[in-house]
């Protein structure tokens, strides 16, 4: 692990993205979903796996999230997943962000693939960071 602790605790916040390809038949079949709702329950995956990222991911640190959000929503040809993780510590959240997403995706992905084995998990990005040295990034399109 790389050693933050000269580094200073500031506020740092980070927004990943990700999307899910869903054909229509599936974007229809969404709230009739026996397993429930796959967009809350992803949303609840996403959170619950930004808490657990430096399990995940070994180099990580463990960091104490201040927030973490995560929307899905249903847009055109398919599932748009945003995750925002904040913290104030010596060190980014963006992979909290990037791992929130891609479990959200997953999730969608366990509860509808009964309906469509081709569903696609693409795009799975950071969109912005700010905060510690390194100071701001946006994605460009």
């Amino acid at each position: 692990m790389v050693d933050v602790s000269e580094k200073a605790a500031t506020r740092r916040e980070a927004v990943a993205a990700a999307f899910i390809e869903l054909s229509d038949e599936v974007l229809r079949a969404l709230p009739q979903n026996p397993k429930g709702n796959p967009l809350e329950v992803a949303r609840f995956a996403g959170i619950q796996a930004a808490k657990k990222t430096s399990e995940l991911i070994p180099m990580c640190h463990q960091l104490a999230l201040s927030f973490v959000d995560v929307r899905a929503q249903v847009v055109e040809g398919g599932v748009a997943i945003e995750a925002t993780a904040a913290t104030v510590a010596g060190t980014g959240v963006e992979m909290e962000a990037m791992v929130a997403a891609s479990i959200a995706a997953l999730t969608v992905y366990d509860m509808t693939k009964a309906l469509d084995k081709g569903i696609r998990i693409r795009e799975v990005v950071l969109m912005r960071k700010s905060g510690g040295k390194s100071g701001e990034y946006l994605r460009g399109n």
